[in-house]
């Protein structure tokens, strides 16, 4: 059964899976950043009335499925959220290192899709792709 949501004179069920890296892809600031990105992102969420309904950071991008308002654009969103927790994750974390150019901590892009009947399968593959993505890497390993 679909959870629908309502404003004032709107009633709405705007769900997209949201895929963004961080500036240069990089990999080494996940080791320590990985949780805390997600409490990060959890509340700004929060502060901005949208739902994560599913999130996972991986070693170099993150995966969330989000219930949008359908005030606000899904640009806005990304921008507000990417923005945001790039200023956290510098005051916080990040201070003595300024090896981003101009404190950008993701990358300028990002993947978005809508979500219609197969939620719960992009909430598995949000679940499992890391697992996924070690089966992959050792399926290329066999071959050579």
């Amino acid at each position: 059964m679909r959870d629908w949501q309502n404003q004032a004179h709107v009633k709405y069920y705007c769900r997209y899976h949201v895929v963004f890296v961080p500036k240069y892809r990089r990999q080494s600031i996940y080791g320590v950043l990985r949780k805390d990105i997600g409490g990060i992102l959890r509340e700004l969420c929060r502060q901005y009335s949208v739902e994560l309904v599913e999130g996972y950071a991986m070693k170099d991008h993150i995966h969330m499925l989000l219930m949008i308002p359908p005030k606000f654009s899904v640009s806005t969103t990304i921008g507000f959220l990417k923005g945001k927790s790039a200023i956290r994750i510098f005051r916080d974390y990040l201070q003595v290192k300024r090896n981003y150019t101009g404190r950008h901590f993701w990358g300028r892009g990002y993947c978005v899709s809508t979500v219609g009947l197969d939620e719960q399968m992009i909430r598995a593959y949000i679940k499992n792709q890391e697992r996924e993505e070690k089966r992959q890497e050792q399926l290329k390993l066999e071959g050579l």
